[in-house]
């Protein structure tokens, strides 16, 4: 039998403060009680609310969406429709803090495994992290929601064999950080998993296409697979009213309160961690030093603080390619930003970027030229026989350029466009730094209503339109605008797959109106920006139908 790592058993039962989706929640124990089996009166409020809360199903392509099509296809819809008919899907047959043998059925969409009960008649599903297919494993029940619980992993008692191999996993707080799921199995067997987070995502949000859905191409990985993340924001919490009212007196040994890290699994409580196996080399080196001061220091906090490491190269470097040479170890040297205000700077391929540390910018720099490279060759086939149209791009979401930067040379007119202006600043100084002119790239402020006003004068038979939104994906006002656009094709390159299938099949749906353009499917493929993670990302390619 596989036991969890023992750092897992550090808290009690009675001391692990839950993480509360707002929606699906039931019931657990208030956790500030001494006897967790008699809630206390605040708890019993909390109860009534969430049960409230409960009668709504989940805000779809949210995460608990996700799960909740795990759950069909673990528990099937017949037995669901019975269960919500008879009105047993909010009724468990587990207490909270039971222990429990559950088999796991499949890996959900978020990383962690859907298993049922062993002994159990009642159709009912659980939850537990860090758990693989076909594995027999025992949990304790810390959170009940509908037609499903959530535990704890205690023992893994019949490991899968096949898939899990504990020898593989390089972090010493696997098992206890919420940060990484997959660490246990084969880089293969990562890709394989999240290629079918894709498939799942577009049979769940984009089932129109029906027979029209292209294959799922196999998830391109990262040439990292760890020592790859070149930001970092560990936090702590600020320490309670007893404490900031006491004696603080400054000094060298980290107080009991102060834990510096990211969450525990499952929990709002800060885990300690002292490196990051998947953070580069710089900002691991980096993370001691600003500890040290945080200690030093603890004494002045009064509320909690969120840390940032972001991986650059050193910046006091000049990068105008006429005063340095960009292969030299001054150019290429790297050093670890600490301050969000101050300027970062990246090389993708031949191209340099800089953008403010606060910002938003990928965080593997490692997988941007494979990912750049297959934008390109998805807007220009290499196996096209004949010339293509493509002369006109327009960079949506476009941040600090990097799409419209790096696709520059094979277009004629290049435009960005952005509603941050921190954003267009930083893109327009990034096309000089790489010596783009003017006449060929712009970056322009797009108001929300009228994103596509600013680029009226790009021929639609020759343009190609890159979107790379945030999560939330793209809003009903963006789609309209770009059908009325009407751009001979479109790249979308989504951090939520979930929401990109679902806008993708928004795209497709008003296709069949009357006097909209229509457009086709050609390919999705995953990108693997998060190895160790259940997260994929994901490029899907829409040509106009003409």
């Amino acid at each position: 039998m596989a036991t969890i790592p023992p750092v897992l058993e550090e808290l009690g039962k009675n001391e692990r403060p839950r993480t509360d989706d707002g929606i699906l929640v039931l019931s657990e124990v208030d956790l500030r009680s001494s006897n967790p089996s008699k809630p206390s009166k605040n708890h019993k409020r909390l109860t009534k609310r969430q049960k409230k809360k409960a009668e709504k199903f989940a805000e779809p392509c949210s995460s608990e969406d996700v799960l909740w099509k795990d759950l069909v296809s673990v528990l099937g819809q017949d037995e669901i429709d019975k269960a919500i008919e008879g009105e047993t899907d909010m009724k468990s047959p587990f207490e909270i803090h039971q222990e429990i043998e559950v088999e796991v059925k499949i890996l959900g969409s978020n990383g962690d495994g859907i298993a049922v009960p062993v002994d159990s008649k009642q159709p009912w599903a659980v939850v537990v992290p860090l758990t693989l297919p076909g594995e027999r494993v025992r949990t304790r029940i810390y959170r009940q929601a509908r037609l499903h619980s959530v535990g704890d992993l205690l023992e893994v008692i019949t490991p899968n064999t096949t898939l899990r191999d504990s020898s593989r996993i390089q972090c010493k707080y696997f098992g206890s950080c919420g940060g990484c799921q997959y660490q246990m199995l084969s880089y293969g067997t990562q890709l394989e998993f999240k290629r079918e987070v894709v498939v799942k995502a577009f049979r769940n949000y984009c089932n129109i296409l029906s027979e029209q859905m292209p294959t799922i191409q196999p998830t391109a990985p990262s040439p990292l697979q760890y020592g790859y993340r070149t930001k970092l924001t560990p936090h702590f919490e600020a320490p309670s009213r007893k404490i900031q009212k006491g004696p603080r007196p400054p000094t060298d040994v980290q107080p009991e309160w102060l834990q510096i890290g990211f969450n525990r699994i499952g929990t709002r409580k800060v885990l300690d961690i002292e490196e990051c196996p998947i953070a580069s080399p710089v900002i691991n080196a980096q993370i001691g030093p600003t500890r040290e001061h945080v200690i030093k220091t603890s004494h002045t906090y009064t509320k909690g603080v969120s840390l940032l490491f972001r991986d650059s190269l050193d910046t006091a470097v000049d990068a105008n390619p006429d005063s340095v040479d960009r292969l030299s170890d001054a150019f290429n040297k790297h050093i670890c930003i600490t301050n969000h205000k101050e300027t970062c700077r990246e090389q993708v391929g031949d191209f340099i970027f800089e953008y403010n540390a606060g910002s938003f910018f990928q965080n593997n720099n490692s997988v941007l030229p494979p990912l750049t490279n297959y934008v390109r060759d998805a807007i220009f086939p290499p196996s096209a026989t004949e010339p293509s149209p493509l002369t006109h791009l327009v960079d949506t979401y476009c941040g600090a350029g990097l799409f419209a930067i790096v696709l520059s040379p094979f277009f004629q007119k290049v435009a960005g466009i952005e509603l941050s202006q921190d954003s267009i600043r930083f893109a327009t100084h990034n096309a000089k730094l790489n010596s783009i002119s003017e006449e060929k790239i712009s970056f322009r402020s797009g108001d929300a209503a009228e994103i596509f006003a600013v680029v009226r004068e790009f021929p639609k038979d020759q343009t190609a339109v890159l979107i790379d939104p945030p999560r939330k994906g793209c809003d009903e006002v963006f789609i309209k605008q770009l059908l009325e656009f009407g751009p001979k094709t479109v790249v979308y390159v989504s951090c939520n797959v979930h929401t990109q299938a679902r806008d993708i099949a928004q795209i497709m749906e008003r296709g069949k109106e009357e006097g909209v353009t229509k457009y086709r499917l050609e390919s999705v493929k995953g990108f693997d920006l998060f190895p160790q993670t259940a997260h994929v990302e994901s490029v899907a390619v829409l040509r106009r139908v003409d």
